[in-house]
């Protein structure tokens, strides 16, 4: 049997804005942009994984969701402790002095961790985590 990791899902609260992080700051390329009921879903990846995407959703559109439900989810997006996503780099500091340079906010400038790993962590538009792992 093989399983492969096919998408991710990150919410979002303004599609354009995360699109333009996604698309501009991150260099991923847009694989589709849907909308529907005055909701839009973007998918994004990198250009080189054309099999692995994340796909940018509206966070209060699960069917069933109470109003108290909805507002949690916002107020957790607000904090950035909803989502999250680890990537990976194999030029951290180049990749980091790039977000910077598109205007990202900085969370964590990159640090090698006691667990063996060298990242940095940033936040995008609707506030989500986004962690980048150096390759070695």
């Amino acid at each position: 049997m093989t399983i492969t990791i096919h998408s991710s899902f990150l919410p979002h609260t303004d599609p354009d804005a995360s699109l333009a992080f996604y698309r501009d700051v991150l260099g991923f390329e847009v694989r589709l942009d849907v909308g529907y009921g005055g909701m839009r879903w973007v998918t994004v990846g990198p250009a080189d994984q054309p099999d692995t995407a994340v796909v940018l959703h509206p966070p209060t559109a699960t069917p069933g969701l109470t109003e108290e439900e909805k507002r949690t989810l916002l107020e957790l997006m607000a904090k950035g402790s909803y989502f999250g996503v680890n990537l990976a780099s194999k030029d951290l500091d180049g990749t980091f002095e790039r977000l910077v340079a598109g205007g990202a906010e900085v969370v964590q400038e990159p640090t090698e961790q006691p667990y063996g790993v060298r990242d940095c962590a940033f936040r995008d538009p609707a506030g989500n985590l986004i962690r980048i792992q150096e390759l070695r």
